[in-house]
């Protein structure tokens, strides 16, 4: 086993075909199929399961290409951290949906524009999640929601700095009534994403307002903010996202907004973490913080 072999695993996973994988690596077939049968037969467990038009990951498969994308990504890190000249490489940067729609492609087209050897690899999951992802090493920082109050203990392992301050806005049908306080919300139904989601945590909370009726809530996990104001539109659902998102599906139909709460995203990475691309990232993000200086020192 090599890291070559590795890279050529992960990307026959990633594509699940060996075409597209040797495409991308710029590699005949013959050729990674050589690489993946010798790495089965060096571990001596099937990694793929061969179907007539793809190759699919057994779970012995998913288990290990977890490993392979942390030696990989370790590798990586090792080989920028010996040569600090400059950015380069690769950065992997996850990303919650809200601040990848409202807050990174400006930020991304100027870093490319400047770095353009740089590749840089976006992924975009719940909070949660991309915590995971960051102590796991399948992603070198991301961009997440911190509550005021979350005494999350998984944090404690991070080093998260505030970048930007987002408005959170209860979405309800056009023609609802006015909402004061929990008790005047109907339908008790919220669309949101899949657990994990510091909005969904925040949104489920404010909606129980500590009442048992509230124990009734309903959710409709969906897959995107689209869906989330379709719902509400539809008139099936409330749901609650950052006001800069909403203010871009106004389109999708009618609803009416009330002001929450405001909540920081952080941008999180491990201690220690200080690649040149990295730096070159975390130093133009809080140069577009809409925080103030003091709060995020």
């Amino acid at each position: 086993m090599d890291l070559a072999t590795l890279a050529v695993f992960r990307a026959v996973a990633r594509e699940e075909s060996i075409t597209r994988a040797a495409e991308l690596l710029g590699r005949v077939p013959s050729n990674v199929t050589t690489r993946i049968q010798q790495l089965e037969a060096e571990i001596s467990v099937a990694l793929f399961a061969r179907e007539t038009r793809r190759m699919v990951l057994t779970s012995e498969g998913k288990t290990y290409l977890d490993y392979a994308e942390r030696i990989l990504n370790l590798a990586e890190e090792a080989r920028q951290q010996i040569n600090p000249e400059g950015p380069g490489g690769t950065l992997r940067i996850g990303s919650m949906e809200s601040t990848v729609a409202s807050r990174l492609p400006s930020l991304l087209a100027a870093f490319n524009r400047d770095w353009p050897e740089m590749t840089i690899e976006l992924s975009t999951a719940p909070t949660r999640q991309l915590v995971d992802a960051v102590q796991a090493h399948r992603i070198d920082c991301a961009l997440i929601a911190i509550a005021a109050d979350d005494g999350w203990s998984a944090l404690d392992a991070l080093e998260t700095v505030p970048v930007f301050r987002e408005q959170l806005v209860l979405l309800v049908p056009k023609g609802h009534r006015a909402v004061r306080a929990p008790a005047d919300v109907e339908p008790i139904a919220l669309a949101a994403f899949a657990p994990g989601c510091t909005y969904r945590m925040l949104a489920e909370e404010w909606l129980m307002g500590g009442s048992p009726a509230r124990a009734r809530l309903k959710i409709q996990e969906v897959g995107s903010y689209h869906a989330m104001f379709a719902c509400t539109a539809a008139g099936s659902c409330v749901s609650v996202m950052p006001k800069s998102v909403a203010d871009t599906l106004s389109h999708l139909g009618s609803v009416e907004e009330h002001e929450l709460m405001a909540v920081d995203t952080h941008l999180a990475f491990r201690p220690g973490f200080a690649t040149p691309a990295f730096l070159e990232w975390r130093k133009r993000l809080l140069t577009a913080s809409d925080i103030e200086p003091s709060t995020s020192a």
